[in-house]
C-alpha cells in the first residue's frame, strides 16, 4: 500500500512540473512507473559537468544550484532550481554530457527518467517537446541576462540585482554573505565592504 502512495505522490509531482504537465495523464503515470526515486544530500551532486546524460531529473522537494567552476577553483553558481523543476534535459535531447555540476543546497528527493524514456514520451507528445523547448529558452534567456550583468555591472550593480530577486516581494534576505557571493561570482570580503 505505500508503494502505491508513493506512486500516486510522485504522478502528482509531476503534474506539477511545467514541461510534465503537458503530457498526458497516462504518459505521466508511465514515466512514474519507469522513473526510479532517488535522494541526494546537501552539498553532495546529483551529476558533475562532463558525466553521460543518460537521464533527466524531476525535482521532486528540496532545493539544487547549477554550478561550474571559475579558473581559481571556486564554484560559481548559475542557477537555483526549486521542486518541480526540469533538471538535464538538455544532455537528454542531445546525446551529449552535462554541461554544469548539479549539487543539492538542501536534502533533495528526484525521479530519474531514462533518457529512451523520456524521449519516447516526447514523440507521442508534441506538445510537451514545445513545453520543454519554451523552457529551455526562458533559462537561456535568463542566462543572457546573466551573462550580460556579469560583463556590464560592477560588483555593486550585480550584488544590487541579487538582493532585489532574493527579496521578491518580502523584505527580508536569509542568505549568508558567502552565498550571495557564490550567485554573483565574488568572494564573501568583497560583498561585505560592498554591503557596508
Amino acid at each position: 500500500m505505500a508503494a502505491k502512495q508513493e506512486l500516486h505522490n510522485v504522478e502528482q509531482a509531476l503534474a506539477k512540473a511545467d514541461f510534465m504537465a503537458a503530457l498526458s495523464a497516462q504518459t505521466r503515470e508511465r514515466l512514474a512507473k519507469q522513473g526510479v526515486p532517488c535522494t541526494v544530500e546537501p552539498g553532495k551532486l546529483l551529476f558533475a559537468r562532463g558525466d553521460k546524460g543518460d537521464a533527466l531529473f524531476v525535482l521532486l522537494e528540496g532545493e539544487v544550484e547549477v554550478r561550474t567552476s571559475n579558473e581559481a577553483g571556486r564554484d560559481v553558481r548559475i542557477a537555483a532550481l526549486k521542486p518541480y523543476a526540469l533538471i538535464g534535459e538538455m544532455a537528454v535531447l542531445d546525446g551529449g554530457v552535462r554541461s554544469a555540476d548539479i549539487a543539492a543546497i538542501r536534502r533533495s528527493r528526484f525521479l530519474r527518467i531514462h533518457r529512451d524514456h523520456a524521449l519516447a514520451a516526447l514523440e507521442s507528445e508534441p506538445k510537451a517537446l514545445l513545453k520543454l523547448l519554451a523552457e529551455m529558452s526562458h533559462r537561456l534567456r535568463k542566462a543572457d541576462s546573466a551573462l550580460e550583468d556579469a560583463h556590464t555591472l560592477d560588483l555593486g550593480g550585480r550584488l544590487a540585482i541579487r538582493l532585489l530577486e532574493e527579496a521578491g516581494d518580502g523584505a527580508t534576505i536569509t542568505l549568508t554573505q558567502t552565498e550571495l557571493a557564490r550567485r554573483i561570482g565574488a568572494s564573501r570580503e568583497k560583498v561585505n565592504r560592498k554591503l557596508h
